[in-house]
């Protein structure tokens, strides 16, 4: 499992659209995926359609509890598990500072569910506090989430001066992998001079032992979106919300470069989501159309987004109402959450290379 902590310690720069939404492209193209909320005003429960005081289970517990990680997860989407968050959380700093070993409480929680996911995407507080050390304890990689202001790269300094520390103390494998310039205006010259200054920095910091060494400034902009905004108050993703959109086509480019190890990969367009039980291969051409039943009423036909033609195989005397039924683009609604029992998941087919190959992601890492 591949683990991730998207962190900035300057608040609203798209640290929790960044999780959940690459996090939902990761799970729609076939990836067991889990994301965690360590920020106690739970933006990412929020926005992924719970009620964070509704809600009895999450990282409080885990953190001081020692609830078990697989008791406190819940399935959200298909292929999409969520650790919730509530205000909670806020009492967790002060509960566990007589606590020994209190900043790998999360990576010990995780050690269990390590083989049982593909990805795990952590969304961090816009602190530095005991919260955000878990995170950085736990996981292996960070990405960072930048506004490409000058006052930011300020922040990012000091960002990358924590980020070494714990990598020297706590945590030996953590490195920083990405960096994701969001809300890019890309009719301003600001950005792209400090997208200049961000990747001379990180180019000069090739071949030594910091914890950057690896960093690139992931070859993909998040440009400014009001689609991105509105997505959280209706509590779905923006794949779910306007898949259309710009900031639905980022990030769908976000996760395949995630996916391919924080390496480019070509640009491809956002595919429809797919209904409930429709394969591939079900989503078809007019070369192959669908057997036409022999007879049908006219009030049978299932309604189409678009006027379908005529086969060139059908028969001239084909009656009006034998019409070609063709799947409807219906906007498929979110699964109600539920818990789950984290051993089921053990036994189901890891089959997922149709899926993957059909939303243009390369083959899974082990």
């Amino acid at each position: 499992m591949r683990t991730i902590a998207v962190l900035n310690q300057k608040g609203g720069v798209g640290k929790t659209t960044t999780a959940v939404n690459t996090a939902a492209a990761l799970a729609a193209a076939g990836s067991r995926v889990v994301v965690i909320d360590l920020d106690p005003q739970a933006h990412m429960t929020i926005h992924l359609g719970l009620e964070p005081q509704a809600i009895e289970t999450g990282s409080y517990k885990v953190l001081t509890q020692s609830a078990a990680f697989e008791d406190q997860i819940m399935l959200v989407r298909p292929n999409l598990w969520l650790l919730p968050a509530n205000i909670d959380l806020v009492g967790a700093e002060s509960e566990l500072v007589s606590v020994v070993g209190r900043e790998i409480i999360l990576r010990e929680a995780l050690e269990s569910s390590k083989d049982k996911f593909d990805h795990c995407l952590i969304d961090c507080a816009p602190s530095l506090g005991l919260l955000t050390l878990n995170a950085l304890a736990a996981a292996k990689e960070v990405l960072i989430p930048l506004q490409p202001h000058f006052l930011a790269l300020q922040g990012f300094g000091k960002l990358l001066q924590t980020i070494e520390l714990v990598n020297k103390r706590i945590n030996p494998d953590l490195k920083v992998r990405g960096v994701l310039l969001c809300m890019f205006d890309t009719r301003a010259s600001l950005p792209s001079e400090v997208k200049a200054d961000i990747e001379q920095f990180l180019e000069n910091a090739r071949g030594t032992d910091s914890a950057w060494a690896q960093a690139r400034v992931i070859p993909t902009f998040i440009r400014r979106n009001i689609k991105l905004a509105e997505a959280p108050s209706y509590g779905k993703t923006i794949f779910e919300y306007e898949p259309n959109c710009n900031g639905a086509r980022d990030y769908w480019n976000v996760a395949r470069c995630v996916h391919a190890d924080f390496q480019p990969v070509p640009e491809v367009e956002v595919p429809e989501p797919m209904k409930a039980g429709e394969t591939p291969d079900e989503s078809d051409s007019e070369e192959h159309p669908p057997p036409q039943p022999e007879s049908a009423d006219v009030g049978e036909t299932q309604e189409q987004s678009e006027p379908a033609e005529p086969s060139p195989t059908q028969s001239e005397s084909s009656d009006a109402g034998e019409v070609q039924e063709q799947a409807a683009p219906v906007e498929p609604s979110p699964p109600q959450p539920q818990y789950v029992d984290i051993l089921d998941i053990q036994d189901e087919p890891e089959n997922h290379e149709s899926t993957k190959n059909d939303f243009g992601f390369p083959p899974s890492r082990e």
